[in-house]
């Protein structure tokens, strides 16, 4: 057999198989269903907790709200005139909808040159060195799920201008992520 065949049938095995499980979780309203439904998670997300100091509950409410645990999620198309495809909203990726410019500064500066934003270790890592940051650079507790939100989802830069307080819609969603992962907390306490 020839090299390019070799290679050939190689690229399709590769191609058919893999890519992980991407679906969310049956129930996003329990976390010890999801944690029962995909240890993976748990153990990534603390791994993450005892690296950066992130508790699991507010990893898992951010989660929630960004991705709903679908680890390829995208945001949406935009159209121009309704119909003609002009391309993505930008270009979040993954369960932690990490933009690629960020994503690649995290890479960079954790030396994670392999990271993907749809592995949930590599995923749950990025949140984690993200909120330390904001906790560091910004003085925001890595237990306050809601501003840590605000602070993700604006920027630092955003965040500190107070981007996020012309925005009621996000200021309802900061308070939803903050319940959820109050919520969480309350539900892994009892299930450990």
């Amino acid at each position: 057999m020839n090299r390019f065949l070799k290679l050939a049938i190689v690229g399709l095995v590769a191609s058919c198989g893999g890519g992980g499980n991407y679906k969310a979780p049956r129930n996003l309203e329990n976390a010890c269903a999801i944690a029962a439904e995909r240890p993976a998670y748990m153990r990534a997300m603390k791994a993450t907790e005892r690296r950066w100091g992130v508790p699991v509950h507010v990893q898992m409410a951010t989660i929630h709200q960004e991705s709903k645990f679908i680890g390829n999620a995208r945001t949406p198309h935009q159209y121009a005139l309704g119909i003609i495809p002009i391309g993505r909203q930008s270009s979040a990726y993954g369960y932690s909808q990490a933009l690629d410019s960020t994503w690649d500064d995290y890479r960079k500066q954790t030396g994670n040159r392999r990271a993907r934003r749809d592995d949930i270790r590599d995923a749950t890592d990025f949140m984690g060195w993200y909120m330390n940051g904001t906790a560091r650079m910004l003085g925001v507790s890595k237990w306050d799920a809601g501003a840590q939100y605000l602070a993700y989802h604006e920027g630092r830069s955003g965040f500190t201008r107070g981007s996020h307080r012309g925005k009621p819609w996000l200021m309802t969603v900061a308070g939803n992520v903050q319940a959820r992962a109050e919520v969480y907390r309350g539900q892994l306490a009892s299930c450990r």
